[in-house]
């Protein structure tokens, strides 16, 4: 065989292979991509089961009920500030006891009478200003027993001719004798303290009657006068107290 022939047949032959080579390829790359493609093309075109499989997942979570939300919790309120406690009430004062207001015996020739309101207003400034001083209810009881003899506890002021002689106020004092002026005179508590400084210039005068202490402060014409209003000056200072038989007048004042 020339060379020309075997040429020839080798193309023959080549032709032949490549004719069936190529629709061989072609299947074989078709296989695969088919492979491929059709999960995918499965997959966005999914049977009719998969679809109402899927519609009733979707209707059964909307018809879901919704989960419970707990609420926050209240925040605790804040404790009541404690109440201040109620004050107490001071206990009402106590009257002074009859020795300390007569320690020394009493005369049997009393006065004794009804107090007005006015009457026992000026006892109760006689009282205050003794208080004030700091003396015992033995001062007082002198006190108020004087002015019951001076001027019946009455505020007196200037009566002219009916005057004796310049005396006013409730202890009859003199502004000539150095008392104080006629407006000072006619203060009860001016003139009350100006009392009690004559009366603890007194020595004794705690221990001495009545009557006695009373004439050494008032240096009077009728000394004795003055023991009978003793009585009548210690009911009057229990009255202040709420006690006896003045203590209703004692209220008003």
């Amino acid at each position: 065989m020339n060379l020309r022939k075997l040429t020839t047949r080798t193309r023959l032959h080549a032709a032949t292979l490549g004719a069936f080579a190529a629709p061989t390829a072609a299947l074989a790359a078709a296989a695969v991509l088919g492979a491929t493609v059709a999960p995918s093309a499965a997959a966005a075109s999914p049977s009719s089961d998969a679809v109402a499989i899927t519609a009733a997942a979707v209707a059964a979570v909307e018809a879901a009920p919704a989960p419970a939300v707990e609420a926050a919790p209240a925040p605790a309120a804040a404790p009541a500030p404690a109440a201040a406690p109620a004050p107490v009430a001071a206990p009402a004062p106590v009257a002074p006891a009859d020795a300390e207001l007569h320690p020394a015996a009493v005369t049997a020739d009393q006065v004794t009478f009804t107090p007005t309101v006015e009457q026992m207003s000026n006892a109760k400034a006689i009282v205050a200003a003794g208080q004030a001083m700091g003396l015992p209810p033995r001062a007082w009881v002198i006190a108020v027993a004087t002015s019951l003899q001076e001027s019946q506890l009455k505020n007196i002021g200037d009566l002219g001719a009916a005057n004796d002689h310049d005396s006013l106020g409730l202890f009859q004092q003199r502004p000539s004798s150095g008392w104080g002026t006629p407006e000072q005179i006619q203060d009860p508590i001016y003139s009350a303290t100006a009392f009690y400084k004559g009366l603890v210039d007194v020595p004794g005068w705690q221990s001495l009657p009545l009557t006695q202490a009373a004439q050494k402060v008032q240096v009077s014409a009728y000394p004795d006068h003055y023991a009978k209003h003793e009585g009548q000056a210690g009911a009057m200072v229990i009255a202040l107290y709420g006690a006896g038989p003045f203590a209703e007048i004692a209220k008003a004042v």
